[in-house]
């Protein structure tokens, strides 16, 4: 047991502006990736309005149909905005050795 290896989740952070009619075209591609655990919508001003959790089983498995309500409350918030900041919060599994 002592040689199995390690999962050590790794994550980073990117933050981006989107103008407003741009967020739900945005949104799709990010999902798309796979790599996304986390989405957080910001008012340009930092204030955060909306996180969106994602996980890997909801990204493996159809994510579009499973996203579509999350995606109309983000559509109703864009269309109030001419501009906001999106939060990634990325991350990758690698495998390591135990020390």
């Amino acid at each position: 047991m002592a040689d199995e290896p390690v999962k050590k989740d790794s994550t980073w952070t990117e933050e981006m502006v989107v103008a407003g009619s741009e967020l739900i075209e945005r949104i799709k591609k990010l999902v798309a990736e796979g790599n996304v655990r986390r989405l957080i919508i910001k008012k340009p001003s930092g204030e955060d309005l909306l996180e969106i959790p994602l996980t890997a089983g909801v990204i493996a498995g159809g994510a579009m149909v499973l996203m579509a309500p999350v995606l109309a409350a983000v559509g109703a918030l864009a269309a109030l905005l001419a501009e906001v900041r999106l939060e990634v919060v990325r991350g990758e599994p690698e495998d390591r050795e135990k020390p």
